[in-house]
């Protein structure tokens, strides 16, 4: 399995739905990244996306969405309860499975250069990916918030961003970019409307005010709700755990009389920090999470690779009409396209390798890794599309849009193996152009990819060919039929 990263964007925008969707959409856009959770709040006029992407997309994800979120979003005119200094406020890239902190610095570093140069948007490097101590702590980072830092930057030299123009983006603002591990974004509501408690409150159980470590906490009031909000992070769950934090709010609140309404957790949480406030809460010893949690026992068994594998075996056997053919040829191209990248990987090693050959080998290894993952999404993206073709004929047949919408599903339906075959074809051409460089101990591996990437452009052709028969648009249908006989014989002329 390829490396992921989580990613969580916060966003300055928590009521216009249409923009909401049009963030996420652009995170979507983006090989291989897939979104878990948007969590958006009225009153705090916010919004939390989480989505994670393989390590060679994580950054384009990232530049995507805060491209998106600075066209759609005008600070000037943003009113919310929470702190913020952007459209895109905070982009934290957070390691997850195999991925390591290190890797999330660098891609860190990566997007907010880019975010920087291409959208003219200051961006500060946080947590981790800070390049000095006062910028680790976000707080810090965003004080002042967009309209104080307006009238600072370009001014004090604290406020020099690490990448991007010294001004503050007329709309947009600013940003923070870091890389950080897990946290816990944890709320909790109030019966009172008494922010001076509150505020104090705050600053006494915070670590900046003297109170539990790694712990942030900052009062809000919901007028929603008409009551307080102690609105807290958890940096390190570890450290400070939910179950210790509601325990310092019970003994503050219980000399005023003060019950607590409700909490909220924001976003995704680990498993690990409710399983800990369980344990805690019930008082159990000696509790083996990775032992006694049947959930985590069956991620274990499902996450290795020779599952993953055989349930998708399984899936193509099975009667249902998805996964099929199409969904089996990008299968086979991504797989192509990995055995690739493993062959040039070993052969890079070797020293027998000229190195004047060395540039171009690595550049079609990112190039390989790159049609991967675009040729995993084509898995799924197949079997959506006849989903929609389906969903289309569901329609009444009196019903006049009943044939223009299974005429489109079926046109989405021929492209997906259509991109799919252009995609192998490329693989397959660059593979082509370096067999004298790959090394006698990954032969059969090199072989083996271009045979799969084959397999793929075949696969996929069939499937453009038996679509296209049904489309009304003959011309389409001719030029879509076409395109595909071209990467077919391209796939020919590429024989060992």
């Amino acid at each position: 399995m390829g490396k992921f990263v989580e990613c969580v964007p916060n966003f300055s925008e928590g009521k216009d739905l249409a923009k909401i969707n049009a963030i996420v959409d652009a995170a979507r856009s983006v090989p291989g990244v897939l979104v878990l959770d948007v969590e958006k709040d009225a009153d705090h006029n916010r919004t939390v996306l989480t989505f994670i992407a393989p390590l060679e997309t994580a950054a384009d994800a990232m530049f995507a969405v805060t491209k998106k979120a600075a066209q759609l979003i005008d600070l000037n005119h943003h009113k919310g309860e929470h702190p913020r200094m952007g459209a895109t406020d905070v982009a934290p890239f957070i390691p997850i499975m195999d991925s390591t902190i290190e890797e999330c610095v660098k891609l860190a570093e990566a997007a907010g250069e880019r975010i920087g140069r291409e959208l003219n948007i200051p961006v500060y490097l946080y947590d981790r990916a800070a390049r000095s101590e006062n910028r680790r702590d976000l707080a810090k980072v965003r004080k002042g918030q967009f309209e104080g830092l307006r009238s600072e930057i370009g001014k004090s030299p604290e406020r020099v961003p690490d990448f991007g123009p010294n001004r503050i983006h007329p709309t947009a603002g600013a940003m923070a970019v870091g890389a950080r591990n897990q946290i816990v974004n944890f709320n909790v509501n109030l019966a009172t409307t008494d922010m001076e408690f509150a505020k104090g409150l705050a600053k006494k159980i915070r670590t900046s005010g003297g109170g539990l470590p790694a712990l942030r906490a900052k009062e809000i009031f919901l007028e929603s709700k008409g009551q307080v909000q102690m609105s807290t992070v958890l940096t390190d769950y570890r450290t400070t755990s939910i179950k210790r934090v509601m325990d310092e709010l019970a003994k503050e609140l219980a000399p005023k009389n003060i019950s607590i309404t409700g909490t909220e957790l924001i976003g995704l949480t680990t498993q690990d920090a409710i399983t800990d406030y369980a344990v805690e809460a019930l008082q159990v010893k000696d509790f083996k999470k990775d032992e006694q949690v049947l959930e985590t026992k069956l991620l274990k068994l499902l996450s290795s690779w020779q599952a993953g594998a055989n349930l998708f075996v399984d899936a193509l056997a099975n009667t249902d009409p998805t996964p099929g053919g199409g969904s089996a040829a990008a299968v086979n191209g991504a797989m192509g396209c990995a055995l690739g990248q493993m062959a040039l990987g070993i052969s890079l090693r070797s020293k027998k390798l000229d190195e004047a050959k060395k540039p171009a080998m690595r550049e079609l290894a990112e190039r390989l890794a790159s049609h991967k993952v675009a040729l995993q999404n084509c898995v799924a993206e197949d079997s959506a599309s006849f989903d929609g073709f389906m969903e289309a004929m569901k329609i009444p047949k009196d019903n006049p849009e009943r044939k223009v919408k299974m005429q489109a599903a079926l046109k989405h339906a021929a492209e997906v193996p259509l991109k799919t075959a252009r995609l192998s074809s490329e693989a397959l051409a660059g593979l082509t152009v370096c067999v004298t460089s790959i090394s006698p101990q990954v032969v059969s591996d090199y072989r083996s990819a271009r045979y799969q990437l084959e397999a793929a452009i075949r696969c996929a052709a069939e499937n453009v060919f038996i679509n296209a028969e049904g489309l009304e648009d003959r011309a389409y249908a001719e030029k879509i039929t076409a395109e595909v006989k071209g990467w077919l014989a391209s796939g020919a002329a590429a024989k060992i």
